[in-house]
């Protein structure tokens, strides 16, 4: 593949990271009380219940969309990080945005599943939110594994100084 980390390539998940940001931004205002209502134009009090009443809500000792937005914060500033060949000479950076991109996309999965099948009410930020989470991590995978090719390639091996050999 020729150049996996391009920013042709790079540009849909920085804005799919950014909207991620933004909403999870928001949702974080609004479970702080920062705002005080949520917009919600499908599932009634469906956002209101998961944000603020659901077991994740009121069982973890930050807002839930808080770690969602520092993960999208993270995702967009690994997105930023290095030029076109960072796939070989940045891959810690990229293997990081794999990492971060794979846990967006597992915690969207879990997100749906939850609102599903144990609370049974629907938030349309989160799903969005979601949504923002899976496309992004739909566009990472080449690049990683470009990476992961390039640091398993076997390496010339010059001799080290004083080495005779």
């Amino acid at each position: 593949m020729r150049d996996p980390s391009a920013w042709s390539k790079r540009l849909p998940v920085l804005a799919t990271a950014l909207a991620g940001l933004g909403i999870a931004t928001y949702l974080t205002l609004y479970q702080v009380g920062a705002v005080s209502h949520v917009w919600e134009p499908f599932f009634g009090e469906g956002s209101r219940y998961i944000l603020k009443e659901s077991a994740v809500a009121r069982d973890l000792p930050i807002p839930d969309a808080a770690l969602g937005a520092l993960a999208y914060l993270a995702e967009a500033v690994l997105e930023l990080v290095g030029g076109a060949d960072r796939w070989r000479t940045k891959p810690w950076v990229v293997l990081l945005l794999g990492l971060t991109a794979a846990g967006l996309a597992v915690a969207a999965v879990v997100l749906v599943v939850l609102q599903a099948a144990v609370f049974r009410h629907f938030c349309t930020l989160c799903l969005t939110s979601a949504a923002c989470s899976l496309l992004g991590a739909s566009f990472v995978p080449p690049e990683v594994l470009a990476t992961l090719r390039h640091l398993r390639r076997p390496r010339s091996r010059s001799p080290a100084v004083g080495d005779n050999g």
